[in-house]
């Protein structure tokens, strides 16, 4: 008799009351700490409740307290505490249905997990009307266009014959921002002589491009301390990394208006190599060879010899014609300062 009456007694304790839930087991202290009170409609089920304690209990919510709703209670998150440390008081609901409402977010009955997750969140980064509006890389807006700014820098000197980890750390003390990288990483690179000249292209498009070859690849990263640094790390599948130009906004006939020139043609004799090297410099404009696409499927574009009729065409449908005797196909980008340079990639994905 006497459990049954305890049992009645937590039932009703429940009934009325107001749950506050505290949240302390977020990795990231500093962003701040929540606390949940959760209102009970009167029609909520009693059940329910107990469930919900039981649920958010065993997902490591702790420190529970109940009471019912009072009438004016809306869904609500109030910041306090200091600037350094937040505390977000949360005004949560429990409506006729046993779902958990909290702002911006609805819980079905037993989903626990959710919200132990949205109150990470929200400890981690804060209310959403008070988050920055984040870019690429996670970084804020104001980041991402400081981090346009310093890639859209040219490289300023020639890079032809220059050892390749020579041009990478050469650009890498010309940028704005700090640059991380491991010198038994740059050590390693092989003595390779560049045979592109990159003086002219942005410094983002010619790192992005160096790198790519080695397995490397360049991440921009913001800081504990608000600012921006650019990490050199070892490239994986599904990772976002700077690349290697940007596809242009602009037609590409108003981008390289050269492209679509018409010509007398008759190309004999030489590679597909010898061939796009000489329409590079008609277009004026680089050409970038994805290297690590051409390894991948064994394409050799100077040991591929380049057959073109004597005819008066484009130099648009030049580069498709040639490129697809190697199985290769070319691409029009730009780089961060806007400069149009040619990629040239295998058809198939790499």
């Amino acid at each position: 008799m006497r459990g049954v009456l305890l049992r009645y007694c937590v039932g009703f304790i429940l009934g009325v009351g107001l749950i506050v839930l505290t949240a302390d087991g977020s990795p990231v202290w500093a962003a701040g700490r929540v606390q949940l009170e959760l209102a009970a409609d009167a029609r909520a089920p009693l059940t329910g409740q107990q469930q919900w304690l039981r649920w958010l209990a065993r997902a490591g919510v702790s420190n529970l307290r109940i009471r019912a709703r009072r009438p004016t209670e809306r869904l609500e998150i109030q910041t306090q505490g200091t600037k350094d440390r937040p505390v977000y008081r949360v005004t949560g609901m429990l409506n006729s249905r046993n779902e958990l409402l909290l702002p911006g977010a609805r819980f079905q009955p037993g989903d626990a997990t959710g919200v132990a997750r949205w109150l990470d969140d929200l400890a981690k980064n804060g209310p959403p009307e008070q988050r920055e509006e984040k870019s690429a890389f996670g970084l804020s807006r104001p980041q991402f266009e400081e981090v346009l700014k310093d890639m859209a820098l040219p490289v300023g000197f020639s890079t032809e014959e220059i050892n390749r980890g020579e041009v990478i750390e050469r650009i890498g003390q010309r940028l704005l921002m700090p640059i991380r990288i491991d010198r038994g990483q740059l050590a390693a690179i092989k003595e390779d002589k560049l045979g592109e000249e990159l003086a002219d292209l942005s410094r983002g498009t010619a790192l992005a491009y160096l790198l790519r070859p080695l397995g490397l690849c360049l991440v921009p990263q913001a800081t504990g301390s608000g600012g921006v640094e650019y990490a050199i790390i070892r490239a994986k599948a599904g990772q976002k990394v700077w690349p290697v130009g940007w596809p242009p906004e602009k037609p590409r006939r108003d981008v390289l208006p050269a492209l679509f020139e018409f010509l007398n043609v008759n190309i004999q004799g030489v590679s597909v190599a010898q061939a796009l090297e000489a329409i590079g410099k008609r277009l004026k404009v680089p050409i970038l060879w994805d290297q690590n696409a051409m390894a991948r499927h064994g394409i050799r574009p100077d040991k591929v010899q380049a057959n073109l009729p004597r005819s008066r065409t484009t130099y648009s449908l030049i580069l498709r014609k040639v490129l697809f005797q190697a199985r290769l196909k070319g691409e029009l980008r730009v780089d961060e300062a806007g400069k149009a340079f040619l990629w040239i990639t295998t058809i198939k994905p790499a």
